[in-house]
């Protein structure tokens, strides 16, 4: 092959302003696998913002305020941590779910923190009723 023919190539997935970056902290990058027919981790918020890219399987994914949308390889994840409770990340298939997670951790806090039953009860009216999003076929 001659060497204009191999090049690299970049394709932006998903872009997010940087806000909600911690002015300090660390990054974490992890390779989350759910395993078939799984809820996936309890409700819980991240300390900073997560960013990820699914790489196979499928999960129900759901952000307060959002309506819970199906994600499968190639989509990408964002959640800008902070007060927002993620509610699922569920597998709903019979194989195993996986993706990659970038996460910006503010320096002194945990990574992940469980929501209890009460703060679930009185943020109710936060989370979305909108019908499941599925993708589009095509």
């Amino acid at each position: 092959m001659a060497q204009s023919e191999i090049e690299t190539r970049i394709t932006v997935l998903d872009e997010h302003d940087l806000a909600e970056l911690p002015p300090s902290g660390h990054l974490m990058t992890a390779v989350v696998e759910i395993p078939p027919n799984n809820p996936g981790t309890p409700p819980h918020r991240h300390s900073g913002p997560v960013y990820g890219y699914m790489l196979e399987g499928e999960m129900i994914f759901e952000l307060e305020g959002d309506p819970a949308r199906v994600l499968r390889p190639g989509d990408t994840i964002w959640e800008p941590g902070g007060d927002r409770i993620h509610y699922q990340a569920a597998n709903r298939t019979s194989s195993w779910t996986r993706f990659v997670v970038v996460m910006a951790c503010k320096p002194g806090e945990p990574m992940l923190t469980y929501v209890d039953a009460e703060e679930l009860a009185a943020r109710t009216h936060l989370r979305s009723t909108a019908p499941l999003v599925e993708p589009q076929a095509g």
